[in-house]
């Protein structure tokens, strides 16, 4: 047991990022540069060296709007329709047109990108019509690239630290605590202003093979910065639009259409023939993959083996050296080459991941949630599809945004009332001696999220869920144990987990109709319901502490078609 554990440490800033990954070191660059003067302070339950959902790079930009190639209101329109209409337009928009001077900004970072004979962006169609994708097939210095950034403009760092609840003053974000997971300290952050950039709810369903940690997203992502925020009391929405992507067999990456479509690969059914008409990642590509799978066209095949030996070698080298470089380890222990066969796919886990999907934090087109000093971006911020170049581009808004915010805030205290509150939770499971260790109890949640609430869904099931879940709450949580700080660290990531679970469940729960594909797909309510369905579901947090849902109205639309201006100007 460390020397220091429990000692409280504290901290004072104008703005606190939780999460060091690509959105939370980009929106604590952009909050110095807009304000040098600042106090701006990220927080990392890991190192930001490596850490986040690209802490091993990416190997391509899957949504970049470049002149010439698409125009902003061709992506919006998109967006909306592969998100079934369920979106505020305006936050789209707003990454549409700032896309690709971000771009620009990282190519002048020397993040490197696939360019022409001319010096131009390459751009690829992967999506259903337009054409976004930037490859970087040398894209693994990204994060050492972003944390450079961070160092040279001399932004404090709290790495090993993971946050554990957002702090309030009527109704106003004043700070936040957390547990360093090294030491065992308690650590309190005093801010004007807080950003969660916590990344997805990775660890929500079960993955296929049956490991907690070999979740397609990162597993560091448990969900904190959605529970955190929920018992905040900020707002949260589409949380029953799960994400589930396209992966290789026993391997938690992807198929990458990103990549291989462009040179001429595809997903095949068993007899080699082109399963699905577009390998663009959406609720509609799984439920074409889910109903083959009833017709008996199953498993799904990533088919590369008819390509020439260059497209291939090409193919192999970005897949095998970005983003998950030990996937070279697991074709060489399998056997397998993209040579010589199809290689079988599979689905992941469901997980909670805006930046796939849409469910999120609530937040405007300012990144403000409904919580006064409170902002989000990222996966976790609800801003649909906005994969990696959103993650960027909504973190500069945010860091922004709550620059502006935190230079004119007067200063509040934290309630010490509060701070012991959470204390006192952080280091309960260390008093329990005999208790559950995390991994049983994170097991059983996952197992019943994926056996009551995973597509294809339905009321009665996830009924029985939702009183599984009462149970572990009222019986299970409580006898969480750990025996040190590391071992408690994944102890509070359990109670995330569950609140995740419940959230979704309950949201599904309300929404009397299927959309998003197979995402939302529910057997007692198959179709889509235009008519009553067009609104956005709301989970939040009663005064008294207990989880509501309901709905809000989907904004009205700016862009009514790929080819039409806005009917209104969009706050920058």
């Amino acid at each position: 047991m460390s020397d220091v554990m429990g000692l409280r440490r504290n901290y004072e800033t104008d703005v606190l990022i939780i999460g060091g990954g690509s959105a939370g070191t980009m929106a604590a660059i952009k909050a110095k540069e807009r304000f040098p003067g600042l106090n701006v302070t990220i927080l990392e339950k890991a190192h930001i060296r490596r850490s986040g959902a690209i802490a091993m790079g990416m190997d391509g930009l899957n949504n970049a709007v470049i002149p010439g190639k698409a125009t902003p209101e061709e992506y919006v329109w998109e967006i909306t329709r592969a998100n079934d209409g369920i979106l505020d337009q305006r936050t789209v928009l707003y990454f549409a047109r700032e896309g690709y001077s971000m771009v620009k900004e990282l190519d002048s970072w020397g993040v490197k990108f696939s360019k022409d004979d001319r010096g131009d962006f390459i751009v690829h169609k992967v999506h259903m019509e337009g054409r976004y994708v930037v490859p970087m097939p040398e894209g693994s210095d990204l994060k050492r690239i972003l944390y450079k950034k961070v160092k040279s403009r001399h932004i404090t760092t709290i790495n090993r630290v993971m946050a554990t609840s957002i702090l309030t003053r009527n109704n106003r974000v004043v700070g936040v605590t957390g547990l360093n997971v090294f030491t065992g300290e308690f650590v309190v952050i005093k801010a004007s202003a807080v950003i969660l950039t916590t990344g997805a709810a990775g660890r929500l369903g079960l993955p296929a093979t049956g490991y907690l940690y070999g979740t397609y997203e990162n597993p560091t992502n448990a969900g904190d910065g959605y529970a955190m925020a929920y018992r905040a009391g900020a707002q949260l929405t589409s949380l029953e639009a799960v994400m589930i992507v396209p992966l290789l067999k026993d391997y938690n990456g992807p198929a990458c259409a990103y990549v291989a479509g462009p040179y001429g690969g595809y997903t095949a059914d068993p007899d080699g023939e082109r399963l699905t008409g577009n390998d663009y990642w959406s609720g509609e590509l799984i439920m074409h993959m889910y109903q083959a799978k009833q017709r008996g066209q199953w498993p799904a095949f990533l088919k590369l083996d008819h390509l020439p030996e260059k497209d291939i070698a090409f193919i192999e080298h970005v897949l095998h050296s970005n983003e998950r470089p030990s996937r070279d380890r697991f074709h060489a222990n399998r056997g397998t080459n993209y040579r010589h066969r199809m290689l079988e796919m599979s689905l992941s886990e469901p997980s909670l991941c805006s930046g796939h999907s849409a469910s999120g934090i609530l937040v405007d087109e300012q990144a403000r949630t409904t919580l006064e000093g409170l902002y989000a971006a990222g996966d976790v911020a609800s801003v649909p599809h906005q994969y990696l170049l959103g993650a960027f581009v909504i973190g500069k808004l945010a860091g922004e945004s709550a620059a502006l915010y935190a230079k004119g805030a007067s200063s509040s205290e934290p309630d010490p009332a509060q701070i012991d509150q959470e204390y006192e939770r952080v280091y309960r499971p260390l008093h329990n001696s005999d208790g559950y260790h995390h991994e049983e109890v994170e097991y059983k949640i996952r197992r019943t999220f994926s056996q009551y609430s995973t597509p294809p869904k339905s009321g009665t099931m996830m009924n029985i869920g939702m009183e599984r879940f009462r149970d572990i709450r009222m019986q299970d949580i409580p006898r969480l144990s750990a025996h040190d700080p590391h071992e408690l660290g994944r102890t509070l990531e359990v109670p995330f987990i569950l609140d995740c679970a419940e959230m979704s469940t309950m949201s599904s729960l309300y929404r009397k109709e299927s959309r998003w594909g197979f995402l939302h797909y529910r057997l007692d309510y198959p179709t889509r319901d235009d008519v009553n369905g067009l609104y956005r579901t709301i989970v939040g947090r009663t005064p008294e502490g207990t989880m509501m849902v309901g709905q809000i109205p989907v904004p009205d639309p700016i862009i009514t078609d790929k080819s039409s201006a806005p009917a209104q100007p969009v706050n920058k």
